[in-house]
């Protein structure tokens, strides 16, 4: 749930001493970077996020979002991050997460929030249960009242660092959470780990994960954390962007629209004209789009002007031509009340500012786009690289259109129904065709399928009265689990990566009935290859 009284900061402000001392937050991870994966899960609950960060602070606006160094100096801790939000917050509660928290919880505002106000706390934060049962908190994961500000920064002032000294003197609420989600990550080594983590790994932040009872939310959950997007990116020409997701942010080179202009079809001059009797004006010239005019109208003078005309000299009002009171040979009459100074001028960059972004990385670029995209003089787009993707059908009952039908066989169907699907999503697709239930040839189909595509989407073989081979073959190339899923149609599901020869792709395997193919595909591989391709 969005808080609307409860603003976010991610703290990123810290040397990243134990890393190398590279800033932790632009690490890349599993296709983004890690502050982008804590921005993610943050954003969904509050009103809204700002940055808490010391050093590449450029990179950091680049998110579109406030940035806010310490006010204390020589990079302070995180109490001096949070003494930067609680100053800049303009909510009543400010809910903090270190930028290396990949993994926070989806209802971390939710359950602190129910603490803070049940125990009439000062501050909520998170804990875990260690071994032992010891409670180990984790105070960097707080909600607290943007009233404290006053007492965090005399505590600063007088020299304190350590969190739990600040504490000690509030009144505290304590909330139990699950260890995995406040995994952070200190070391370059941990990053790599986690980029490349197990499939049981990613389950097991799931509560309660049950494998042959899963429900929709919690699978599509995995999901989402176990896959990752392609990462190469290619330059196209404009008009080949369409349907691509976007690889950078698409900076504005110039201000939209470039000049001051009339945004009506009418008279330019000067607002201060007007007043409580009717105005009589001189028209000294006229002014056309498209074609620059020296002509400076000066007090009670104005200058006819046409939609996207430059506004001249000290002109700030346009009157539609329409709203004139009287029209003579060179003058025209305003009455008094017909319009206000400023009214239907557009000010250069009112729509788009040089230097600000146009277009957001991992936008699907739509026909608006490429227009948006034309009027900036950009010929070239930066882009994903489309994914790739193989897709097959098994089953010795099914045959390919143009063969005979052979008594109790059928038409594969699910193929075209997938080609549609992943046409559509703008992949490049493998069709490797039907293959029939021998291991051998599974296997091989499945190697040469891992080692051309970046995922592989199989319908049929995962059902409990599919061939046990067909399981034995995917775990052996890979990390595959199988699972039973709280809905119907679509109930079975394969999913997880394999491997061959050095490559590797994410494997979905659907169920074979139709129908199943489609819901199964719509609820969980869509949204997977949406997110390898670098959409958000």
């Amino acid at each position: 749930m969005k808080h609307a009284s409860i603003s976010g900061l991610i703290l990123a402000g810290g040397r990243g001493t134990r890393m190398g001392s590279v800033d932790k937050g632009l690490q890349p991870f599993r296709g983004s970077t890690m502050v982008a994966h804590v921005l993610e899960r943050l954003a969904p609950q509050v009103a809204a996020v700002a940055i808490n960060a010391n050093q590449n602070l450029d990179a950091y606006r680049a998110f579109g979002l406030p940035v806010w160094p310490d006010e204390t100096p020589g990079f302070a801790g995180p109490l001096a991050g949070l003494e930067a939000g609680l100053r800049h917050c303009a909510s009543e509660f400010l809910l903090s997460a270190p930028c290396d928290s990949p993994f926070l919880p989806s209802d971390l505002a939710d359950r602190l929030a129910a603490a803070l106000h049940a125990e009439s706390a000062d501050v909520a934060i998170a804990v875990t249960q260690e071994a032992g049962m010891r409670r180990q908190p984790h105070p960097v994961f707080c909600l607290m009242k943007t009233a404290l500000l006053p007492i965090l920064s005399n505590y600063l002032a007088e020299g304190g660092r350590r969190m739990d000294g600040w504490y000690a003197g509030l009144q505290v609420a304590e909330v139990l959470f699950d260890a995995d989600a406040f995994r952070n990550i200190n070391t370059l080594d941990e990053l790599r780990g986690l980029d490349m983590r197990a499939l049981a790994d990613v389950a097991s932040c799931v509560d309660g994960y049950d494998p042959d009872a899963l429900p929709v939310r919690h699978a599509q959950r995995i999901i989402r954390e176990f896959v990752t997007p392609v990462r190469a990116i290619e330059k196209v020409a404009l008009r080949a962007a369409l349907d691509r997701v976007l690889a950078e942010d698409i900076v504005s080179p110039i201000n939209v629209p470039a000049h001051d202009n009339s945004a009506m079809d009418g008279y330019a001059f000067r607002g201060a004209d007007l007043g409580d009797a009717p105005a009589t004006l001189m028209v000294i010239g006229t002014v056309y789009a498209g074609k620059p005019s020296d002509v400076a109208p000066q007090p009670g003078q104005c200058v006819r002007i046409m939609t996207g005309g430059v506004m001249p000299g000290d002109c700030d009002t346009v009157i539609p031509q329409e709203n004139v009171a009287a029209i003579g040979e060179d003058t025209i009459t305003i009455n008094p009340g017909t319009l206000r100074t400023g009214d239907n001028r557009r000010f250069a960059g009112e729509d788009l500012k040089a230097g600000s972004p146009a277009i957001r990385k991992g936008k699907i670029i739509r026909p608006a786009d490429l227009g948006l995209l034309a009027s900036l003089g950009i010929a070239e787009v930066p882009v994903q690289r489309r994914l790739r993707v193989a897709f097959f059908s098994t089953g010795d009952e099914l045959r390919s259109i143009g063969e005979s039908l052979d008594a109790g066989c059928v038409y594969d169907s699910n193929r075209y129904t997938l080609y549609g699907m992943l046409t559509r999503l703008g992949c490049d697709i493998i069709d490797m065709g039907v293959v029939k239930d021998d291991p051998l040839t599974l296997e091989a189909t499945l190697r040469t399928a891992c080692e051309n595509a970046d995922a592989i989407v199989t319908s049929g073989g995962v059902s409990v009265g599919a061939a046990d081979y067909t399981k034995q073959i995917m775990a052996k190339l890979g990390d595959v689990t199988f699972w039973k899923i709280g809905m119907r149609p679509g109930r079975p599901l394969a999913f997880g990566r394999i491997s061959s020869n050095g490559h590797s792709a994410f494997l979905f395997g659907l169920p074979g009935n139709p129908v199943a193919v489609m819901v199964s595909f719509y609820f969980f591989a869509r949204e997977a290859l949406l997110h390898m391709m670098g959409a958000r």
